[in-house]
C-alpha cells in the first residue's frame, strides 16, 4: 500500500496562514502530478490546487486562487500547500493525492476519480 502522508493542520484563526505538507513515495511522487483536495462534514470532496508532475504548471479553484499555493519540492518527495487568509469556509479535512502521468502532461486533474494514490487527511480548523 503507497503511504502518501499529510501533515501541518491545525487550529488556527481567521486570516491567519498554514503550511500544509505532504510526502509520498518516491517512486510513486517522481512520476506524478499532486493535488490538494479537501472535504467539510457534510460536502463532497472538493479540488484545490494541482501541480504538474515537473512543477511547472500548476491549477487552482477559484475557491482559493490568490489566497493558497501548491509547490512541490522533488528532492524531498514533498508538496506543499500555503495557505493564507484562512476564513471559516476553509475549515475541512485536506487530503492530498497523486496522479501517475508521464512527464509532458500538463492536463489539469480536478476529479478526486482522476487520482490514485490519496493520503489520511490532516484537519484544519478556523476559529474567530
Amino acid at each position: 500500500q503507497v503511504q502518501v502522508v499529510e501533515s501541518g493542520g491545525g487550529v488556527v484563526k481567521t486570516g491567519d496562514s498554514l503550511k500544509l505538507a505532504c510526502t509520498a513515495p518516491g517512486r510513486i511522487f517522481s512520476r506524478s502530478a499532486m493535488g490538494w483536495f479537501r472535504q467539510a462534514p457534510g460536502k463532497e470532496r472538493e479540488f484545490l490546487a494541482q501541480i504538474s508532475r515537473g512543477g511547472g504548471t500548476t491549477y487552482y479553484a477559484d475557491s482559493v486562487k490568490g489566497r493558497f499555493t501548491i509547490s512541490r519540492d522533488n528532492a524531498k518527495n514533498t508538496v506543499y500547500l500555503q495557505m493564507n487568509g484562512l476564513m471559516f469556509e476553509d475549515m475541512a479535512t485536506y487530503y492530498c493525492a497523486a496522479k501517475p502521468t508521464i512527464l509532458t502532461d500538463n492536463r489539469h486533474f480536478a476529479t478526486w476519480s482522476d487520482y490514485v494514490h490519496w493520503g489520511q487527511g490532516t484537519e484544519v480548523t478556523v476559529s474567530s
